[in-house]
């Protein structure tokens, strides 16, 4: 197996970010440039470039990519055709009769495929797996052909009850393979073996409609890269935290959908564990949107429930993370009714905030920290007059309409920003259980450490952890991510029942089918470490709660107790003599690779000895309605045991952390930095 120099990077919605570490030498490169939307493999190779990366002396290039998922939520998919069993070709529709507008009368959505391209044919197996009508193989043939000549390039076979019988599934993909010119087949059993239809259907169909999108991306990488010398392994994060090989991704490329926010989750759950803190509640702001997940006991949390959008449920594992339209290009308007607003809409990359110099025109929230003086203008040198030019447009766009001044109307962007950031953080801790105030709020993201300690003061969060290199936490994650392999096995059965035996076997098989495929990747391991679980509800329920497991073999009684003592932690309630259902058999196979040691991501020669030899200047810098005279300091010239009390602004090549009045700063052997929140200033 290869050993050498490692290669982590991520492409966000607004910058391409790049890692390199070189485990002889200790050396660490970054580097950040834009994210070219166009094609995404350009950012990549000009990443490469900035680092002045030797690809022939590189081993491993491990990327998190964002190709799947702008597709689906943009809608920019493969044309891809479904044949089903005869009477469900709407059941992509129907779904499970929500409202794109919960308390709403209104709303629209524009399923993954179009009716006119969902074919039926005759088969029919029973909830048994037991075969009620024969699958019509002229039938399939047909269906392919018709879709084919519809200018399909992918297609779904979607049969009732596959998950118990998937012969018929496979026998039409047989047919099909013989007149398909590619090898976009995607059958849903094989990616979802799950019993809901609607669920399975919809991943199957994302599966589809993004698989010739990915290959053909990751295509164009791969040959840029060889073209540049690189002869190692190209590893892509999957959307739940581990890697699997470009060669063979677009096969489940489903999978991929959520890989870069997995990514900085991934990297969290590292740092945290090395720092001590084992519960985390990750806030990575961005360019474009704020991604928010909890973590507890240092382990990332998978879920195959999640819904990225309305009506778009990719029931494949995936790390929960919960995303809002909150980030530094977020862009602020006054609504028809005389409100301010602020996002989903984002200026991106391009023409990016006004602050860029890029020809942006409308005021942002990187703008209105510019304004309040927590950025540097000096710093955006792309355009003639920054800050003459945000003024004007907070003044006119905001200010005036509000009846503000551009510092007021700055301020108002900034909190209301803030407060739907802090829901975002709610509706993954307070709604899950938790209490926030038990947890350590992890910022990251190139805008993250900007409103880090105004997030935990809303939220009661006690301290602030900023890990040393904030915004390239993301390509960092790809370089401390584990290989992991997820599957998903349908029983759904009655607890009292079930046969225990059989879902022993059933994750005893999965751990090996994992441990195999883990196995056959050419990358270094230091351990092996086999997850189980079930996920149960009370029968007559609809939600699912994952039960975790000490290993494959477990009493019916055990178990009982077990889903109890979840359900109270979760309801706070106790069900006795309630009826208890397995719904679903899980496995997860994690090899670990070698722990990266953060302490090289900030040079040590670079420390200064004082705090005095730290500081870059003063700044006028605006809390809560007063300006303060305050510190800037360059991070990487921070003494190691660096002490501070607030206000300051700690700047660094990636991102600003702002420190308001009254909160205290440390940092430890990793570079970390922990904030203790003080009195509100």
């Amino acid at each position: 197996m290869a050993q050498g120099q490692v290669v982590g990077v991520d492409v966000g919605g607004t910058f391409t970010d790049l890692i390199l570490t070189d485990p002889a030498s200790g050396a660490v490169r970054l580097a950040k440039v834009p994210t070219t939307p166009e094609n995404q493999a350009h950012g990549v190779l000009a990443a490469l470039s900035a680092a002045g990366v030797d690809l022939p002396a590189t081993a491993l290039i491990v990327h998190g990519t964002t190709t799947t998922t702008n597709a689906v939520l943009e809608r920019k998919l493969a044309k891809t055709g479904l044949i089903t069993t005869q009477g469900f070709r709407d059941i992509l529709e129907l779904g499970r009769r929500t409202r794109p507008q919960a308390y709403g009368m209104t709303g629209s959505f524009t399923p993954v495929i179009p009716r006119n391209l969902r074919l039926e044919v005759p088969e029919r197996m029973d909830a048994g797996g037991q075969p009620l009508i024969p699958l019509d193989e002229a039938a399939v043939e047909a269906a392919g052909r018709r879709l084919l000549e519809a200018g399909c390039v992918s297609v779904v076979v979607h049969f009732l009850h596959a998950y118990a019988n998937p012969a018929h599934e496979r026998r039409a993909a047989e047919i099909l393979a013989r007149i398909w010119p590619n090898e976009h087949i995607t059958t849903g059993h094989s990616l979802l073996s799950e019993g809901r239809e609607f669920e399975r259907g919809v991943t199957a169909a994302v599966n589809a409609a993004v698989q010739p999108l990915l290959e053909r991306y990751l295509a164009r990488l791969t040959a840029e890269l060889e073209k540049g010398g690189y002869r190692g392994e190209v590893l892509v994060m999957n959307g739940n935290g581990g890697m699997v090989s470009a060669r063979s991704v677009s096969r489940e490329a489903a999978k991929t959908v959520m890989s870069g926010p997995a990514s900085g989750v991934m990297a969290a759950a590292h740092t945290g564990r090395r720092a001590g803190l084992a519960n985390l509640i990750t806030y990575d702001m961005g360019g474009t949107s704020t991604d928010v997940a909890l973590i507890r006991g240092a382990e990332p949390p998978v879920s195959n429930e999640i819904e990225v959008e309305y009506a778009m449920p990719i029931h494949v594992p995936m790390v929960d993370v919960r995303t809002v339209g909150a980030g530094g290009g977020s862009i602020a308007r006054v609504t028809a009714a005389g409100l301010l607003a602020v996002g989903p809409d984002s200026a991106g990359a391009q023409p990016g905030p006004i602050c860029y110099g890029r020809g942006g025109t409308e005021p942002t929230i990187s703008d209105a920290n510019l304004l309040l003086g927590r950025l540097d203008p000096t710093k955006f040198t792309a355009a003639d007059t920054p800050l003459d030019a945000v003024t004007g447009a907070f003044a006119e766009k905001l200010g005036r309409p509000l009846g503000l001044s551009a510092i007021e109307a700055a301020e108002a962007v900034i909190r209301l920003a803030n407060i739907k950031m802090a829901g975002a953080i709610r509706m993954v801790s307070v709604s899950l259980g938790a209490d926030p105030r038990d947890f350590t709020l992890f910022a990251f993201g190139g805008a993250g450490p900007l409103h880090a300690t105004a997030l935990a003061r809303e939220l009661g969060i006690p301290r602030v952890l900023i890990p040393a290199r904030p915004g390239i936490t993301n390509a960092l994650g790809c370089t401390v991510a584990d290989l992991r392999q997820d599957f998903v096995h349908t029983l759904n059965t009655p607890l009292d029942t079930l046969d225990m035996a059989k879902l022993s076997a059933a994750l005893a098989d999965q751990a090996a089918e994992g441990t195999r495929l883990i196995e056959a990747e050419p990358v270094a391991l230091t351990d092996l470490r086999r997850l189980h679980s079930v996920d149960m509800q009370y029968r007559g329920q609809t939600h699912l709660l994952r039960v975790p497991l000490d290993g494959p073999q477990i009493s019916r009684e055990d178990l009982l107790a077990r889903f109890e003592e979840v359900y109270y932690t979760r309801f706070r309630i106790r069900l006795p003599g309630a009826a208890a259902a397995v719904v679903n058999a899980n496995t997860s196979v994690i090899g670990r690779r070698a722990a990266l040691d953060l302490a090289t991501l900030i040079d040590p020669a670079q420390r200064r000895a004082t705090l005095a030899e730290a500081q870059t200047g003063h700044r006028s810098v605006r809390f809560d309605g007063a300006w303060h005279d305050t510190p800037v300091y360059w991070r990487d010239h921070l003494p190691a045991d660096a002490r501070l009390t607030g206000p300051a602004i700690l700047e660094q090549m990636d991102t600003t952390t702002v420190i308001e009045p009254g909160d205290s700063v440390a940092t430890d052997a990793d570079g970390n930095i922990l904030i203790t929140l003080g009195a509100a200033p």
